[in-house]
């Protein structure tokens, strides 16, 4: 497992090193996806094609699942959850909060099933590298980090994010102004593997978002996970689309029974 590890992060150090180096170039906007706001880019996919290729030419009996497209159904019984530009708006912008995140999964590629066992998240606009092994902590450039001890909501700094959908992002506007007047501040990152990674690193007491694809959460909730975090679904469940929320176990508590008021899985 070291040694996949090891591939897995010096692919995702790789991918964000091209990353940086095509936005200093000028980005192209390749395509629309779900909306116009949705957008993928020249790099995305040229980023995406590094990664698969060099994990194809390692491991050709392993899955892959990339958000460009990439899906190939391996024989071993993992997979390797890739999102090579989480943020892409934010690097459309030249915001400098984009990255490169890879997870390795067993079982199928379902969050609500799978069992991360490797993850690299890389802000590929600082060159910042989180990562974290199943049972042997979280790092960032090679320091063990953990999260922020659990404080009251009250005080706590929490992340959210937005969809594409207009209509989705006033539904989701209104559920943070509810929560807004009882927490100390909200942010927006615009990259959910970013944020789960200011989770792990305690620079965000707690995360939550509806609405996720699997390769936003994969490598990020890993590292929370191992930085002594809790990453859930809503009411129960396990993490997934319909619902994530990541942060100390108690304060976590504490936010679901303060969202539960304002259905955040309706929006």
């Amino acid at each position: 497992m070291h040694e996949l590890h090891d591939l897995l992060r010096s692919a995702a150090v790789d991918a964000a090193a091209l990353a940086k180096r095509r936005r200093a170039e000028g980005v192209t906007i390749a395509a629309s996806k779900s909306s116009l706001e949705d957008i993928v880019t020249d790099a995305d996919r040229e980023v995406e094609r590094l990664i698969v290729d060099r994990i194809r030419a390692a491991r050709p009996d392993d899955g892959i699942l990339g958000e460009e497209g990439t899906s190939v159904a391996g024989t071993s019984g993992l997979t390797w959850v890739i999102d090579p530009i989480d943020g892409t708006v934010n690097y459309l912008y030249d915001i400098p909060a984009y990255a490169v995140s890879i997870a390795l999964v067993e079982g199928d590629p379902d969050p609500t099933t799978w069992r991360a066992v490797s993850a690299a998240v890389v802000n590929a606009a600082t060159g910042t590298v989180f990562e974290a092994q199943r049972g042997g902590g979280a790092k960032q450039d090679g320091r063990a980090i953990r999260v922020a001890d659990a404080v009251p909501a009250g005080i706590a700094l929490v992340g959210t994010g937005f969809g594409y959908d207009a209509e989705r992002r006033v539904r989701q506007a209104a559920v943070v102004q509810g929560l807004i007047g009882s927490v100390r501040d909200i942010r927006r990152i615009g990259a959910a593997a970013l944020d789960l990674a200011s989770v792990a690193n305690g620079s965000l007491n707690a995360y939550f978002e509806r609405g996720l694809q699997p390769w936003d959460m994969a490598a990020g909730a890993l590292i929370v996970e191992e930085a002594g975090g809790v990453v859930r679904g809503w009411d129960g469940a396990p993490a997934s689309g319909h619902f994530l929320i990541a942060a100390a176990p108690a304060l976590a508590d504490e936010l679901m029974a303060l969202l539960a008021p304002l259905r955040p899985t309706e929006v």
